[in-house]
């Protein structure tokens, strides 16, 4: 796997894991309505959920990669529409403006990581788009989901620890970061076909 490949697998994971996304608007309103400590074990519960989410993604790719080569060069494709489709949606898209949070236990986080579609569309397009071309096994392709899951699991715990900074920052420049997050996805989108 080429440094190329490496920095834009890693630019990925990084653009999708900091944006708005349902786990990081649900910590992010939990801090600021519970603060921290009681928000604490909804943030366990995110964390986990994504790390089983990303187990569950190195599973299904290690599977299709095996048994359907000819498929995951499709996914592939797919998986770089998808990222093209982020890039257009993070570019017109306006600041979020937040709904209150009734609770904040482990499993309201661990559960929202399985129906967070965006988590699963990063994984899977991670791997077809940037690693099965290099690496088949499962442990590698695993060894991939975990940092994909660290890099998430740092994302979210930044929006917990400077939710108001990010806030106030993306509100006030919310288009041009937008416009550099999305030229950054096309770039991304671009390696994966070539």
């Amino acid at each position: 796997m080429g440094t190329q490949v490496i920095i834009n697998f890693l630019l990925y994971a990084l653009v999708n894991a900091f944006t708005p996304g349902p786990g990081n608007i649900l910590a992010f309103n939990t801090v600021t309505n519970y603060g921290r400590r009681k928000g604490k074990k909804l943030f366990l519960g995110i964390f986990a959920g994504y790390y089983v989410v990303q187990i569950i993604c190195a599973i299904f790719v290690w599977g299709l990669n095996d048994f359907l080569p000819p498929f995951m060069n499709v996914v592939k494709y797919i998986g770089a529409g998808y990222i093209v489709y982020l890039a257009i949606h993070i570019a017109m898209s306006m600041p979020h403006k937040e709904s209150d949070e009734a609770s904040a236990s482990f499993w309201k986080g661990f559960i929202l990581q399985f129906v967070n579609v965006k988590i699963y569309l990063i994984g899977l397009t991670a791997l077809s788009g940037y690693v099965v071309k290099h690496y088949s096994s499962f442990g590698m392709l695993l060894f991939f989901e975990i940092i994909i899951a660290t890099i998430g699991t740092i994302a979210t715990s930044s929006w917990i620890l400077f939710g108001g900074m990010f806030q106030s920052v993306y509100t006030k420049h919310f288009r041009p970061i937008n416009i550099i997050l999305a030229l950054v996805l096309l770039e991304c989108a671009w390696s994966m076909i070539l």
